[in-house]
Formats: C-alpha cells, structure tokens, sequence
C-alpha cells in the first residue's frame, strides 16, 4: 500500500478544496440527470440541445465547461444517429452501475480523507494504519479518529476492543521510558491517553506503581552512599545489590553501575596499597614495578602516603633478589637489566651499583679463559672497603685466582687425550685429578676424566661386542648361545655395559623362542582337534617370563573358557529334560553362562528361546486352573528371550483378569507403582 501509506500528520489544510471539488461533481451529476431516459422522443432531445449549451467534460476536471454558441453542425441533426445513440446509452449506463456494485472497495487514502463526512468503517481502517506505526503519536491519533464512534454503532465492538488495545500500547511505551530513568516522561505519556476510555483507569494505578519503584531505589541508592562515606566497603556493595532486584532497568543497570563506580574510586587509595602489596608477593620484575608505580601514586595528602613510601624499599630489594637469582643462573645480562630498574625512591642506589659491579666481573669470569678471569678480578678489586659488598668481592677474587690455576692442568689434560690411544687418555686422567675437589673446576675436570675413562673402556670392549654380533648372525642356538657368552665378559659400570646388555637380551629371546615355539604348536594343534584339556597342559610347560609365556598363557586361558562353556552347555541341556518350570529356568540360567564369543553361542540362543517358549506354554496351561501359579511361571521367561514380550502381555492380562479396575476411580495418593512396572 505504498499509495495509502500514513504520513507523519494528516493535514486539514485540503479540506476546503476537497468540499469545492465535492461541489463541482454534484453539479455535473445534476447536469447529467438532464439526459433523457430511454422512451423520450427525438424531438425532446433537440429541444434540449437548443436550449442549453453543449456539455464537454474536461478528462482533468469536473467543471462544466460551455462551448462556443453558434449554429449546430450539420450530424446532430441525423435522426439515424440519436435513434443509434438511444439505443446504446440505457445499455451503457446499466452496464456502469453493475460495474460499480461490484467493484471491490480500495484501501482508503487517509490523509485525503474529508474526516467530518468519513464513515466509521473508514476511521477504524485510517486508525489501524495509524496505530502501526507503534509511537505514541499515532496511536493517539488512531484513538482520536474512532472515539467518537457512535455507542449504539455495529462497530463499536471492535472500537472499543481497539481503544484498549492502543491504550495499553501507550502504557506500554510510557513504561519503556520509565525503565529508561525517564520518570516525567513515562508519567506524561501515561497522561496523554484519554480520560474518557476504559484503559484510562490503569494510568493512575501504573503510575503509582512507577513511583514506588522509584522512590524505593532512591532510598537504597541513598543508603549506600552514607555506607560509602563511612568506609564500609561490605555494606555499601551489599545495599547497592539491592538495586539489581529493583523492577527498574535504569536503576538496575545505571545507577547500580554508577553507585558500583562511586564505590571503587572512594575506596580506591586505601585499595592501592593493598594491590601493591598483593601484586609484589612472589611476582616479577614487572610485577614490582606495577608496585611501586601503585605505592608511588598514593598522594601525601592520603593516610596512606607513609606506609606505601615504606614499601617502596621493600619491593626494591624483592627485585634485587630475582637479580640474584638471574646471576646465580649464570643470566648476567637479565640480572644486571633488573638491577638498573630499581627505582631511585627505593634507596638502594649503594646496593644497587655492588650489585651491578659484580654481576660484570662475574660475566667476564665466565668466558673461562686467563684473560676474562684477570679482566673479572680487576673488576672486583674496585669495589671499596667501605662498600657492604665488599667481603663478597673478595671471596671472589680468591676463587677466581684458584680457576686461573685449574685452567693451565685442563688444558694441559685436553693436549694430552688428543692423542687418542689408551696411554694418552691415562695421562690426561692422571693431570686432571691433580685439582682439587674443592677447587672452582673441579666439576669440570670429573666431567673431563669420565669421558676419558669411558674412551678407554670402549676401546678395551668393543672387540668383545663386536665378536659376539658375529657369532649371533648364524642364528641357531649354539651361536646365540656364543654370542651371550661372549658378550657378558664386559662388566657393569663399563661404557659398553648397557649395550652389551641390550644385545644379551635379545639373543636370549630368540633361543627361548626356538625352543618353546614347537611346544606351542603341539598345544595349538591338541586344540584344534579338540582336546582342550592336554592342549592347556601343552602350553603350560612354558615358563613364566620366557618370550613365549604370554602367547601360552593366553592361549591356555581360552581353551579353558572353552572347557566352561561346554560344560556348562551340557549341564543346562542335561538339566532341561526334567521339563519342569524350575529345571527349564535353571537351564537357562546355565546355558547363559556361555560366553558371547564361544562358538557354542548359536546354539545357546536358539535352545534358550525353545525353553522360554516352553515356559511360557506351561504357565498358560497352568493358568487353566490356577492363574496366580501360570503368573510365577510365566515370570521366568527370561528379559531377551524371543518369548518375553509375549510373556510380559499375558502376565498383564491375567492380573487385569484377577483384579479389574474399576470405571472411575480416584488418582492414587501414594508413589506406588503397579507391580507390572514393579516387574
């Protein structure tokens, strides 16, 4: 309808065209009245043309228009053409009529529309249009256009229903302004309905609810900040919580968020120094910074300022110390990077430049060679008596004097084992164990002469492992066996041990396997023909922790099942030829306990649902005579069964049989179930 759409107002200011143009139609329609009606003579109609002027309608508009008066052309004289025209115009005008009875009314063109002559039906359709636009203009301009409806009109009805509808609509949207904050404005949209509807009740009523919540939130909102100014963190949350079980949007969204932000930065200097304090503890280096940044931040007008200017050195000396564990880590450059961070407010500048001095000594000493460890003593040396790091320094001068020492016998030792024989590799043992255990390189020279005695263990066995592969390649058991003894001449603790270990462990595997492997085909082959018993006795002539054991083991443990399963099958069939109720469910019981995976199992299952079905036959005879025993006979019919469905059916007959319901009966009181659901 993108003809009949409804402008944002209905203007009025067309009306006094509109009635003008009502005019001008009316008097064309009392011009054409003038024609005459089919039956009038000729000569009538010639009398008519005379008298009056010819009619031309405009195709624009409906204005009567005179020609110019002058002598008649010469075809409205032809009496052939009138009698023509007689004929047709009664025709044409009834077909018109016709047409216009039946034409389907269009949607009306509201702002067009003249409101004082509009019917009712047309100010329902106009305000419908109005009232989906969904703002409260339109709905009250919807509510204006159908108020005046007449109560005795067939409409009413849907005015009415309407007029409530778009009230509430109002209400409605005046109530999203009031979850918006907007008080005055929710209240004096509610107003703006009309007093003289039936929904204009609910305003006062909607109002004076909108005014509790609020007043209401207002309270809380106020008792929390008294809570606020007090330093009463706890309370003041707890209050403004309240806020969030408020039926108000604004106040459980807005304000609770305000009051929460009021809350923070109130308590905010006193929060500070305990987040310092918090972030410090077992943190990083950027961790104590965000400390000392938050201590640095608390004004001296805070009561706070005196604590947090003493924890300043606290955190200082917690980054001095991940500096001396970057140090002891050998990590100079990171522990020399930390120390240079500590802020000045720490008042550790003393501390601090020791702490720098010496990690630089000690990264030269480091580099391991004479040169770096001299540079690194000079270093060391610098540091004054009066210094508080001034013993460190000098123990360290000590010790890298001793390394200085140390270096000259390992690279004396390295020269010598260069060589690579037996003899070479002693001599370098022999020169290193000349420093002392206690000695900076002591560590490094132990780690030097294993190296060098695993070298020469390795020259000295090798001949031996390398035989002993030898030897294993023919791969029958005299040579395996070879092979291991050969192999077991290296000792433990020797370089070669482990491998040589290895190596033992396989060749053994194999002579176990050459061995028992035709045992355990003779056991597969008993199986086979069916002789479980001696197969399983077969198998167990292989020991324990042998490289077969476990394929025996298994093996033994199948057939064995085997042996169960038979037995148990040939139990259960023995045991069903009694017939009877109580040896048929025992025999199921029994032939059940027939693994899924034995191949008896085919048969298991067809014989089980025989004797269910066996059951089942026996219960219905005995239900004959005795229902209550054809009922226990029929529950044994095992749940799987191809006869259980059909056992549970029958059962539930017979109780129905034996205890029928009556027609009405009220809902039970208890949660007891009926025993066919107990079952």
């Amino acid at each position: 309808m993108t003809e009949r759409d409804i402008p944002d107002s209905w203007s009025i200011a067309k009306e006094p065209d509109k009635i003008a143009e009502l005019s001008r139609r009316q008097q064309f329609s009392d011009r054409l009245s003038d024609v005459p009606a089919t039956g009038s003579t000729l000569k009538s109609v010639q009398r008519s043309k005379e008298n009056n002027s010819e009619v031309a309608l405009d195709s624009q508009s409906p204005v009567i228009k005179p020609r110019n008066s002058g002598k008649l052309p010469g075809w409205t004289k032809s009496w052939v053409l009138w009698t023509l025209l007689l004929a047709l115009v009664p025709g044409a005008i009834a077909f018109s009529s016709m047409a216009m009875l039946l034409k389907l009314p269009s949607a009306p063109n509201c702002p067009e529309i003249f409101w004082p002559l509009a019917s009712a039906s047309v100010r329902l359709n106009c305000a419908q249009l109005a009232a989906s636009k969904e703002t409260v203009k339109d709905l009250l301009q919807a509510i204006a256009l159908v108020k005046e409806v007449p109560e005795d009109h067939p409409l009413r009805g849907q005015v009415d229903h309407f007029l409530k509808e778009w009230s509430q609509d109002i209400l409605q949207l005046a109530d999203e302004s009031f979850q918006l904050g907007k008080l005055d404005e929710a209240m004096a949209t509610a107003r703006k309905i009309p007093t003289d509807v039936d929904a204009a009740k609910l305003v006062d009523e909607k109002i004076t609810k909108w005014e509790s919540i609020w007043s209401k939130a207002d309270g809380i909102y106020n008792d929390s900040v008294a809570q606020i100014r007090d330093e009463k963190w706890h309370q003041a949350f707890m209050l403004a919580s309240r806020l969030l079980r408020v039926n108000n949007k604004y106040w459980a969204n807005s304000k609770y968020d305000e009051l929460n932000r009021l809350i923070v930065v109130t308590r905010e200097d006193s929060e500070k120094l305990a987040k310092a304090e918090s972030t410090s503890k077992d943190g990083t280096v950027e961790d104590l910074l965000k400390a000392i940044k938050l201590a640095e931040s608390i004004g001296q007008q805070s009561f706070m300022y005196q604590k947090a200017q003493d924890a300043i050195p606290d955190y200082g000396r917690k980054m001095l110390h991940i500096a001396q564990n970057k140090l002891d880590k050998q990590d100079a450059n990171a522990a020399i990077s930390i120390a240079q961070k500590i802020p000045v407010n720490a008042k550790l500048q003393i501390e601090t430049e020791d702490f720098i001095a010496l990690a630089e000594a000690q990264r030269n000493a480091w580099i391991g060679t004479v040169a770096s460890l001299q540079t690194a003593i000079s270093q060391a040396q610098q540091i004054d008596t009066t210094r508080p790091a001034y013993d460190k320094a000098q123990k360290l001068v000590v010790r890298w004097q001793l390394e200085i020492e140390d270096l000259a016998h390992l690279e004396k030792a390295q020269e010598l084992a260069n060589g690579g024989t037996i003899n070479d590799l002693t001599a370098a043992v022999a020169e290193a164990q000349i420093i002392p255990g206690d000695h900076p390189r002591a560590k490094e020279a132990r780690g030097n002469i294993a190296g060098w005695i695993a070298q020469v263990q390795t020259i000295e066995d090798r001949p031996y492992l390398d035989h002993a592969e030898q030897l294993a390649m023919l791969e029958d058991i005299n040579s395996l066996q070879a092979a291991v003894a050969e192999a077991s001449q290296i000792h433990r603790g020797r370089a070669l041990y482990p491998e040589a270990q290895s190596k033992i462990a396989a060749w053994i595997g194999s002579i176990q396997r050459i061995q028992d492997q035709p045992i355990l085909d003779q056991a597969q082959e008993l199986a086979r023909n069916g002789n479980l018993p001696a197969a399983i006795a077969t198998a167990q002539r292989i020991s324990s922790g042998r490289a077969l054991s476990k394929t025996a083991r298994a093996s033994a443990e199948g057939w064995l099942e085997q042996i169960s399963a038979r037995d148990n099958w040939k139990k259960a069939q023995e045991t069903a030829i009694a017939g009877t109720p109580e040896a048929l469910a025992e025999a199921i019981r029994l032939a059940n306990l027939v693994p899924d995976n034995s191949s008896l199992r085919s048969d298991v299952n067809v014989t089980v649902d025989q004797w269910s079905q066996q059951l089942l036959d026996i219960a219905r005879s005995q239900s004959q005579s005795d229902i209550v025993r054809g009922i226990e006979t029929a529950k044994l019919v095992p749940r799987g069964s191809a006869a259980y469905t059909e056992a549970r059916e029958q059962i539930k007959t017979w109780r129905q049989f034996l205890h029928p319901q009556p027609t009405e009966q009220p809902q039970p009181t208890t949660t007891e179930q009926p025993l066919i659901e107990q079952q």
